[in-house]
């Protein structure tokens, strides 16, 4: 859309208001809202002022004013507002410089955008994100100076087999056995298919949608691949959409890596190719049908595996699910068909355009905009140094002894280590000024203030039952 299609569209659908939204540095979506008629097209060059300094990892106070400038391509009706009410998607504006803010995520992955053709190498990348999410009845959780505790229930949990319930219906599913059980073990059919129609209706084009693993609501729900920036944008929709279609029905949903102790945690498999005109790239008579150019690809991201964990598994969570021996891949190695490697090709089609890699490190929690651009970043220094990963893994991974698995790589244990990896090797990130030093340099400041040193300094519940009497 331009800018006048945008105003005649809001005037189609009766808009009253204009939400305007915006993502602040860890990957949360923010909004302000202004009155329909402060939408005028000049409105797409002046923008909204905003107060950078009130939001994560930006300004600080004495240089506080930004600007927020819609991007009318994307524009759609919002499905939960009471009084009719057009979203846009905004980018991030220095209102003095008038040049793009180098701490806003979108600004980020446009740069990377940017930096993959003027490589030559590609025009698009495309990224096809599956991300997992639990679906509870409720949840409560505190954290003083004397007192923690989290409490999750879900009429779906297993632990509540023996409860009164009056009735207690059963059909519960088991820890791990969640994955495709039709209902009544099934609960929650009814409620995917709720969220996928909303997102058909905003234009979202869905592929799948099923329970997962885990007990206790576990969900999944596929779309399809689109070009990175707009399928990072398409996320945020996403995960507002699960969230708010969850809350209407008197369920709440979180994509929170592992909320659950013993059962599977939602990771967020990133399926991405590269594209040159109408050409796939990755296609090949190498290993698996891949190109030589693939092979590059996933040596780079193995290379840089450690730091960009950083981003892809941005929370101290994380790293919970990313536990060696459990379900999570942790393993940096690559290969056809097995879920036990980090990076897997897809083999259910001959297709050439089908042929893609599958990154099987990252979660939910990941900032899309961030995680993509690590990503793909990591990838294109794999092809420009030719960067060859090794031989395939093919082996169930899992069923490895030590000794085997001690020539494999593997990522981080704690997003600690991950953020020390970024310190160490984020030269590959700075290509085309598309992560800056001050970008990384504040990442890694709010990452470990704000997380890593709260969770390291707090005792947890079950250190009192294993040291209460020491």
């Amino acid at each position: 859309m331009t800018p006048s299609d945008v105003i005649k569209f809001a005037e189609k659908h009766g808009a009253k208001f204009v939400d305007l939204k915006f993502i602040d540095l860890p990957g949360i979506w923010q909004h302000t809202t202004v009155t329909i008629q402060q939408l005028k097209e000049d409105s797409f060059e002046d923008g909204f002022g905003l107060d950078g300094s009130s939001i994560r990892g930006w300004q600080p106070i004495n240089a506080s004013d930004m600007l927020l400038v819609p991007d009318p391509t994307t524009a759609r009706m919002d499905p939960f507002t009471q009084y009719p009410t057009i979203s846009l998607i905004c980018n991030v504006y220095d209102p003095i410089t008038k040049e793009p803010y180098s701490r806003d995520p979108r600004n980020i992955i446009r740069k990377a955008e940017k930096y993959l053709k003027s490589t030559g190498l590609a025009d698009v990348c495309y990224f096809g994100p599956e991300a997992e999410f639990f679906v509870f009845d409720d949840i409560r959780y505190d954290a003083q100076p004397n007192q923690s505790f989290y409490y999750i229930d879900s009429s779906e949990g297993r632990w509540n087999s023996g409860r009164e319930e009056f009735p207690n219906l059963g059909y519960k599913p088991n820890y791990k056995g969640g994955y495709f059980p039709v209902a009544p073990t099934d609960s929650l059919g009814n409620l995917r298919a709720e969220m996928v129609t909303t997102m058909q209706e905003l234009g979202i084009y869905v592929e799948t949608l099923h329970h997962e693993v885990a007990t206790g609501g576990q969900c999944e729900i596929d779309m399809r691949f689109l070009p990175m920036l707009e399928m990072a944008d398409t996320l945020m929709w996403f995960k507002y959409i699960v969230k708010n279609v969850a809350r209407r029905n008197g369920k709440t949903a979180t994509f929170m890596p592992k909320p659950l102790y013993g059962d599977n945690g939602s990771g967020m498999h990133c399926h991405q190719s590269l594209w040159k005109g109408e050409k796939p790239l990755f296609p090949g008579d190498g290993y698996a049908g891949l190109s030589e150019m693939a092979l590059y690809y996933i040596g780079g991201i193995i290379k840089h595996a450690k730091s960009i964990c950083a981003f892809t598994n941005p929370s101290t969570n994380s790293y919970r699910r990313l536990t060696p021996g459990f379900e999570a891949p942790v393993n940096l190695a690559y290969s056809s068909r097995n879920r036990s490697a980090s990076i897997r090709i897809p083999m259910f089609s001959s297709s050439p355009k089908a042929k893609r890699i599958e990154f099987r490190t990252p979660d939910p929690s990941c900032n899309p905009y961030l995680g993509f651009a690590a990503m793909m970043l990591a990838g294109l220094d794999g092809i420009e140094k030719r960067i060859h990963p090794g031989e395939p893994l093919d082996k169930d991974i899992y069923a490895m002894s030590p000794e085997e698995l001690k020539e494999v790589p593997s990522v981080p244990a704690s997003l600690d280590e991950a953020l020390k990896a970024l310190r160490a090797d984020h030269e590959f990130l700075l290509k085309g000024d598309v992560f800056t030093p001050d970008v990384i340099d504040t990442w890694v400041e709010f990452k470990t203030n704000h997380e890593v040193d709260p969770v390291r300094l707090r005792p947890v519940p079950l250190e009192f039952a294993l040291y209460y009497d020491c």
